[in-house]
């Protein structure tokens, strides 16, 4: 195992990663099922501003430096 703790900066860099992996990929899932009409759900919707609120909060964990999380 690895005896370093995970570090505030490296969260963040984590939850940025994830937070603009989950936004591609929940518009990924619109664009793939063309044929469907209705465009982008309300469960879609919340979705993607959970993503934008995990990006956001991974970008101000970014500049605490190499504090443990």
């Amino acid at each position: 195992m690895l005896d370093k703790p995970l570090t505030k900066r490296q969260l963040g860099l984590l939850l940025v990663i994830g937070g603009i992996a989950g936004f591609v990929a929940i518009l990924a899932v619109d664009l793939i099922d063309v044929g469907r009409e209705g465009g982008i759900g309300p469960a879609q919707q919340i979705a993607l501003g959970l993503m934008v609120a995990v990006t956001f909060v991974g970008l101000t964990l970014i500049p605490l430096k190499d504090t443990p999380a």
